[in-house]
């Protein structure tokens, strides 16, 4: 039984890599011809650090395996603000800009909301099951391009930090050898991580779902882990605050967005606890951004989301 846990293990590894080299090269390209670091940043890389669970999404929602692709974007959600900006909450308190707070925190908040209401319209109706259905992936990919106007709007008046200074130009070769294999290490990482994760959910009779909430949620995370930890250490808070934002904005607009477009998603009424945590999530960090120090998530706020998140782990191991 360890040869699934190493598995799962290296495909993170695989994964994330395989991200890594997947922005390097692209990013390489994008400076040789003259684009900004603020776009490259806004772009290639916003969408790199959400690669690992778009793979994971795309070949859970091509085998069928539509619980781990619905666990691992609401658990990734909940990873994100609970875990992750509570670890860098705690390392530096973060101070962030107005537009965050009044524009960015409502939008994934209504992000989570229109999810919850795509997924629950067939219950609403009286039916027992529900689906995110093609439609609603359109649905939701139109979100993501009016909130992608407005991120550009912003780079344009030049008011988001830049924090992709000091790529390297790579020459074009070397810059397409690593976008080739940054793309083969998702493929082949993605689809480790998911048939290991579907196997371990058998052998300890669990659902896929609590292991998407959990191990495979976190594991495709730690992209955004890395990248808010080190800008708290280096108090840059407006990166470590939107960098999670934004990644929970287009886990929900953009992933499932695509996936259910390539394969509708059957959505399980379960899974509702769990969508309604990802709301609670955002709407608690939207009240924290106006408790004690105004436009702030302090270390009391940090320590609070952490013990959300093992409480809420702990639960759903409890329910097994």
């Amino acid at each position: 039984m360890l040869l699934p846990f190493a598995i799962l293990i290296i495909g993170f590894v695989v994964l994330i890599k395989g991200a890594d080299y997947l922005v390097e090269g692209a990013s390489s390209i994008a400076k040789r011809f003259k684009i900004s670091d603020l776009v490259i940043g806004l772009t290639i890389v916003a969408f790199g650090t959400s690669a690992p669970e778009l793979l994971v999404n795309l070949v859970s929602s091509l085998q069928g395996n539509s619980e781990i692709a619905i666990g691992n974007i609401l658990g990734s959600n909940i990873a994100n603000v609970f875990l992750i900006l509570g670890i860098a909450a705690i390392i530096y308190p973060l101070t962030v800009s107005k537009g965050t707070t009044y524009k960015e925190i409502p939008f994934s908040l209504l992000a989570a909301l229109m999810l919850f209401f795509l997924v629950n319209d067939a219950m609403i109706d009286g039916q027992n099951y529900s689906i995110l259905s093609r439609i609603d992936g359109f649905v939701l990919i139109a979100f993501l391009m009016i909130f992608m106007y407005y991120v550009f709007g912003i780079a344009k008046k030049g008011s988001i930090p830049e924090d992709v200074s000091g790529l390297k130009i790579r020459s074009l070769r070397i810059s397409i050898f690593m976008i080739l294999l940054g793309c083969a290490g998702l493929v082949a990482g993605g689809k480790w991580v998911v048939d290991s994760a579907v196997e371990i959910a058998s052998f300890f009779g669990v659902s896929q779902s609590l292991i998407g909430l959990t191990i495979v949620a976190v594991g495709t995370s730690l992209p955004e882990l890395a990248t808010s930890a080190v800008a708290a250490y280096k108090k840059n808070a407006d990166i470590a605050v939107g960098n999670i934002v934004g990644s929970n904005i287009f886990n929900v607009f953009w992933i499932l967005g695509l996936s259910s477009i390539i394969n509708p998603i059957p959505f399980q009424p379960r899974n509702n606890f769990d969508l309604l945590v990802v709301i609670f999530s955002s709407l608690l960090l939207f009240i924290f951004m106006f408790l004690g120090t105004r436009h702030r998530v302090d270390r009391w706020e940090g320590i609070m989301f952490v013990v959300l998140y093992i409480s809420y782990i702990s639960f759903l191991v409890y329910q097994g």
